[in-house]
């Protein structure tokens, strides 16, 4: 499998952290939340978290505290199918690839539901062929780009398909909640709207680089479960975020990359660039700990966490995009992701530049 053409998109509105912060402390909610709490907020949002801009779709700012499950319910549906067509309408220009081309469609989210699937609402908006194949995933977390591409591969190498359109899109202020919870108050100053999209096809394209998809791996650890997850709460999704995330994030991937290396006989040398999910500040670091990384090598991740946030499962579009976009050099690049479950995914890419 070859990842021939990516694409990302997110909302224009974008907000500084002190912008959130200004908007926090004028909200009916601010005042309903302990000392404590408050804090909390002033901390993240004030401090040095890696994080200096986040893409949301709200307009105003101030829509971000409407937080009842028919608004947040309707955000996700306005915004969700947009984000997503506009990533995958720029995958397809990246690729040189018409719409008619598209085999299948794979769509991942997890911070809200609509029946039918955004596949649907995807198809529809680029003109998709009514024979499409078309496949929703929901429920993977920050970690649902590599098994939603891992599907794509399957399908390829099953000869169902020649191209496929894989697309990963959040919007992240749709299941915002705010509670005395230090893992819900750290949530809410962490992530941000986006969509990433990548078109699959079972031969590269010319004059473009050659992005080889050469293996994957994933682990799933279900006694972790309950450290990294969405619960509802007043008809709401409510996200559980504790304090061990950080560390069996870095641990994991750090063993599941191993592994992988080990069962593909490639030494870690080999390896020449990183496109990791970013989590934010304290797994990035945990990341390069774990993985004995450098600033230099997590570059593209930092960037990314920066001026968007966490955007969930898009981030990994968004890192790779950018690293293709700049001079690193040919050779084993190494993308990984994790989220909920606890999962954890990997895969072993093979750039070359034409």
């Amino acid at each position: 499998m070859f990842v021939v053409g990516i694409g990302t998109a997110a909302p224009v509105q974008r907000f500084t952290q002190l912008e959130c912060w200004e908007a926090l402390q004028s909200s009916h909610i601010f005042t309903q939340l302990k000392p404590r709490s408050r804090a909390i907020l002033k901390k993240v949002l004030r401090g040095q978290n890696g994080i200096a801009t986040r893409h949301l779709a709200l307009t105003p700012i101030a829509q971000g505290f409407e937080m009842t499950p028919d608004a947040l319910q309707g955000r996700f549906s306005e915004h969700a199918p947009a984000l997503a067509a506009a990533a995958a309408a720029r995958a397809l220009t990246s690729a040189g690839c018409r719409a008619d081309e598209i085999d299948a469609v794979i769509v991942s989210t997890c911070t809200g539901y609509l029946c039918p699937g955004l596949t649907s609402y995807v198809s529809q908006r680029l003109g998709l062929r009514p024979d499409v194949f078309n496949l929703d995933l929901v429920g993977q977390g920050c970690g649902a780009a590599l098994p939603n591409m891992r599907a794509g591969d399957a399908i390829l190498a099953a000869g169902r398909a020649q191209n496929v359109l894989s697309v990963c899109v959040e919007v992240c202020s749709a299941a915002v909640y705010l509670d005395d919870d230090p893992g819900v108050l750290v949530s809410a100053c962490l992530f941000g709207d986006g969509a990433g999209a990548a078109v699959l096809s079972r031969e590269p394209r010319p004059a473009q680089p050659r992005v080889e998809w050469k293996s994957a791996a994933s682990c799933l650890l279900p006694e972790h479960r309950d450290i990294l997850r969405f619960t509802h709460c007043k008809g709401m999704l409510r996200n559980t975020l504790l304090p061990q995330v950080p560390d069996i994030a870095g641990r994991e991937v750090a063993k599941l990359f191993d592994r992988t290396l080990a069962s593909a006989g490639i030494n870690r040398d080999s390896i020449v660039a990183w496109i990791l999910h970013t989590g934010g500040r304290d797994v990035l670091q945990s990341l390069r700990d774990h993985l004995k990384l450098t600033e230099f090598d997590v570059r593209h991740s930092a960037a990314v966490l920066s001026e968007f946030g966490n955007i969930s499962s898009p981030t990994v579009y968004f890192v790779l995009e950018r690293a293709l976009g700049e001079n690193v050099p040919d050779g084993l690049w190494w993308m990984s992701a994790f989220g909920a479950g606890f999962s954890c995914h990997g895969a072993l890419l093979e750039v070359t530049h034409v």
